[in-house]
C-alpha cells in the first residue's frame, strides 16, 4: 500500500464546509400563521381575564348586599312562640259550570214561540202582563217606575234562538242576584223587514212562561218606549 499524503488545512476546511447542512428558509405563509395564532391566544387570554374580573365584581357586590342586610337586621329579635295556629284557608265551593249550562239550555228549550198570550195580556196600549194572584197595584207601580231598573238585556243583533237563550240565562242570573226589576230591550224593528219588531211578541211569550216573572209592561218613553219591556221578578223570599 502506498502512503497517503496528509491533506492541507485548506482542503480539510473545504470538505467540512461542503458536508454541513444548509438551514431551510422560512416561508411567508408560516409567519402569517404564527402571527394569527399569537393574536388568537392573546384575545382568549383577554376574554378570560374579563370574565374573571366580572365574576370578582359580582361576588363583591353580593358580599356588600349581604353586609347591608346583616346591619339592617342586627337589632331584630325573633318573636317568642305564642301557641297560635295559622287557620286553614277557607275552602272554595266548586261551581258546577256544566250543571248551569245544562240548566240554561233546558230552560231555553222549554220556552215556546207558539203559546197564545192574547188572553194573558192587558188590553191597553202598553200590552202589559200580570200573573194571577198578583195585585194590579204592582203593575201600576211598574208602569210609574216605582222600582229601579237593576239590570238590562239588549237583544239587538241576535237571532231568535240566540235571543231565547239570552233571555233564559238573564232571568236566571237576575233571580240569583236578588234583582227585582229588569229591562229587556227587544228593539223597535226599524232595521227589520217591513220595519216591524221581530222579537217583541216572542219576548212577551217567553216572559209569560217563566214563573219568576210576575208582571211586565212596555217601558215608558224615557226607558225605551215601544222598544223595551220592564219586567218585575219575584223576590227571593217569595
Amino acid at each position: 500500500m502506498g502512503r497517503r499524503h496528509p491533506r492541507s488545512p485548506e482542503q480539510q476546511s473545504s470538505r467540512a464546509g461542503a458536508a454541513a447542512p444548509q438551514p431551510r428558509p422560512t416561508r411567508l405563509g408560516d409567519r402569517a400563521d404564527l402571527a394569527g395564532l399569537k393574536n388568537a391566544l392573546k384575545q382568549e387570554a383577554g376574554r378570560r381575564e374579563a370574565e374573571t374580573r366580572r365574576a370578582r365584581q359580582h361576588q363583591l357586590m353580593l358580599q356588600r348586599e349581604a353586609e347591608v342586610f346583616r346591619r339592617a337586621v342586627a337589632d331584630v329579635a325573633p318573636l317568642a312562640p305564642n301557641g297560635r295556629v295559622a287557620p286553614a284557608p277557607a275552602s272554595i265551593e266548586p261551581i258546577a259550570r256544566q250543571h248551569q249550562i245544562d240548566e240554561r239550555n233546558a230552560l231555553a228549550q222549554s220556552l215556546s214561540d207558539e203559546i197564545d198570550i192574547e188572553r194573558l195580556l192587558e188590553t191597553d196600549d202598553r200590552l202589559s202582563f200580570c200573573r194571577p194572584g198578583v195585585g194590579p197595584e204592582s203593575l201600576r207601580k211598574l208602569r210609574r217606575g216605582h222600582w229601579v231598573t237593576q239590570a238590562q238585556l239588549d237583544l239587538h243583533g241576535l237571532r231568535t234562538d240566540e235571543a231565547r237563550d239570552a233571555v233564559a240565562a238573564f232571568l236566571s242570573q237576575s233571580v240569583r242576584d236578588g234583582v227585582r226589576c229588569v229591562r229587556v230591550i227587544h228593539g223597535k224593528g226599524l232595521g227589520s223587514l217591513n220595519r216591524q219588531p221581530v222579537l217583541k211578541e216572542k219576548v212577551m211569550r217567553w216572559l209569560t212562561q217563566r214563573q219568576e216573572v210576575i208582571a211586565f209592561c212596555q217601558a215608558p218613553p224615557f226607558a225605551g218606549g215601544g222598544g223595551a219591556l220592564l219586567v218585575l221578578l219575584k223576590g227571593t223570599g217569595a
